[in-house]
This record gives structure tokens, C-alpha cells and sequence, in this order.
């Protein structure tokens, strides 16, 4: 049996199609997943991510849609994702290239 090895790359190329439904944009591209940890031999991964504001009517389906494509990674069999509100999140500093060309921001 072929093992994959589960890189927060992995994961991340996982994550990259779900936007944010406000503005539609990869919540990737954006810099709204903070950190992906990758447990050691447990298959589980620990995803930490933010929210574009701490009202955020979507906050609950982006939380279960990344929790749903996280899990759902071959040899993935526990994802936890964990909302933090720091740093406070900052397109200018955080967003893809692409994402801030889509945002207006120069």
C-alpha cells in the first residue's frame, strides 16, 4: 500500500477552492488560513484561520467547508480547524498578489 506524505501544501492546494461567497475570492488568496499543522504519524491535521472580520455572517460554512476538504484528504482521518482572531487579519499584507489585484489594493 502507497502512503502520501501530508505536506501543508497538501493542504493548502485542497483548501484553495473555497472563496469567500462575499467576495469571491480563494480564502487562501486571501491569508485567511494562518497555519496548517500536520501531527506527526497521527493523521490529523490542526488548521488555524481568521475570518475578513470578526462579523462575518459566513464565518460557520467557511469554518465547515475547510473542515470538510481538510478531512476529506486522502489519509487524513481527524481535522481540526480553529478560528483566531490574531493577528487581526490584513489584506495588504496577507493577500496573494492575484487576491489584492481583485481587492482594488496597489
Amino acid at each position: 500500500m502507497e502512503t502520501t506524505t501530508i505536506t501543508k501544501e497538501t493542504i493548502m492546494q485542497a483548501l484553495k477552492p473555497i472563496q469567500d461567497p462575499e467576495l469571491s475570492i480563494s480564502i487562501v488568496d486571501l491569508g485567511l488560513i494562518y497555519s496548517v499543522d500536520v501531527q506527526p504519524d497521527s493523521k490529523k491535521i490542526i488548521v488555524e484561520m481568521t475570518l475578513t472580520s470578526p462579523g462575518c455572517p459566513v464565518g460557520p460554512q467557511l469554518m465547515a467547508a475547510v473542515h470538510t476538504k481538510a478531512a476529506g484528504i486522502p489519509g487524513i482521518e481527524d481535522a481540526e480547524v480553529k478560528l483566531v482572531w490574531t493577528p487581526k487579519w490584513d489584506p495588504k499584507t496577507m493577500a496573494s498578489e492575484e487576491a489584492k489585484d481583485q481587492l482594488g489594493i496597489f
